[in-house]
């Protein structure tokens, strides 16, 4: 027997928590961002994917946070609306640290990079620095943002162009990402991430399968 819930009669913070705990593991954008006063400001978000080839579009979504009582724009949110301009770095296993850290409510003029101790590497199209040591970086610009409510844990949507990608020759081989020396992490309900240590393969089919049992 299955539980049904409304998501208009369930408390946003419960909500959260199913979404969270049910679609997952979820990719990390480690998205990098310059303020237009000029500071440095990186951040983790965990609904993050690619939604398109041609054009290459990448979509991460971060929400409003509560401070002094009312919905506020994450740092991130408000660099994308007046630059137009972002970094997404991928987090391998051994930034997963460094990752997490970047994630405490650091104070707009204070930048990540220097607060957690991550070299800054100039991008080629776009202003905002990359993350040296993520072993690939995708340099965006705003394609468009979408934003889905004004209350604290609204989403919006932000979709950004790939206009230049630097992969590390370590884990770019022979034309492929190399999945194991890349290792990345996802992100799960709670507290907990995941790695790619349970991972297997499936052709696709070839024929419709018939009289399936």
């Amino acid at each position: 027997m299955k539980r049904e819930l409304n998501p208009s009669e369930t408390n946003s913070i419960d909500l959260y928590k199913i979404l969270v705990s049910a679609v997952m593991p979820r990719p990390i954008a480690w998205v990098s961002t310059t303020s237009k006063d000029g500071v440095d400001n990186l951040a983790p978000f965990s609904f993050f994917n690619a939604v398109s080839v041609k054009p290459p579009i990448l979509a991460f979504a971060p929400a409003l946070k509560e401070h002094n009582g009312k919905p506020t724009e994450k740092d991130t949110l408000r660099n994308i609306r007046e630059t137009g301009e972002f970094v997404v770095n991928v987090v391998s296993r051994d930034l997963v640290e460094k990752m997490n850290q970047t994630s405490f409510d650091y104070a707009p003029d204070e930048s990540e990079f220097d607060a957690v101790g991550l070299t800054r590497e100039p991008s080629r199209l776009v202003k905002p620095k990359r993350v040296a040591e993520s072993p690939i970086n995708f340099e965006c610009r705003l394609y468009q943002i979408i934003d889905f409510g004004r209350e604290v844990q609204s989403g919006s949507l932000i979709l950004g162009e790939i206009v230049m990608t630097h992969l590390d020759e370590r884990v770019f081989k022979n034309g492929k990402i190399d999945m194991a020396e890349l290792n990345p992490v996802g992100r799960l309900g709670g507290l907990w991430y995941c790695g790619i240590g349970d991972r297997f393969e499936l052709k696709r089919p070839a024929k419709k399968r018939e009289n399936a049992e």
